[in-house]
C-alpha cells in the first residue's frame, strides 16, 4: 500500500485527526512470547525502548479477537477530546 492511500480519508471517525485503519505491518510472537513490531512501524511511532502501549482488547463471544495499541503517553490528550463534549453537556444542565 502506497503513503497516499493512507492519508485517504476511507472511514469515519468521532476524531477528526484519525484517519482510517490500515494493515501497518505484521507483528510476530518469539519464543518468550513477546511481541515484535516492526522496525518500520516502531520508528514512523516513534517508540523508543521502555515506552509504554495500551493494550485494547475487542472481544467476540467473550474471547479477545482484536487488539489496538496505543502510545501511553497520548491517552491524555485522547481522554480530553473524548469527555470534554460529556463534561460540557452535564455543565449545561
Amino acid at each position: 500500500m502506497n503513503k497516499d492511500s493512507k492519508d485517504e480519508k476511507c472511514c469515519q471517525s468521532s476524531y477528526e485527526k484519525l484517519g482510517c485503519c490500515h494493515v501497518e505491518g505484521v507483528a510476530q510472537i518469539d519464543k518468550k512470547g513477546q511481541i515484535v513490531l516492526p522496525k518500520s512501524l516502531r520508528d514512523e511511532m516513534g517508540l523508543k525502548e521502555k515506552d509504554k502501549l495500551i493494550v485494547i482488547g475487542m472481544r467476540d463471544k467473550g474471547e479477545i479477537v482484536s487488539i489496538s495499541l496505543i502510545k501511553a503517553n497520548t491517552m491524555d490528550n485522547m481522554i480530553k477530546i473524548m469527555l470534554k463534549p460529556v463534561m460540557k453537556e452535564i455543565l449545561e444542565e
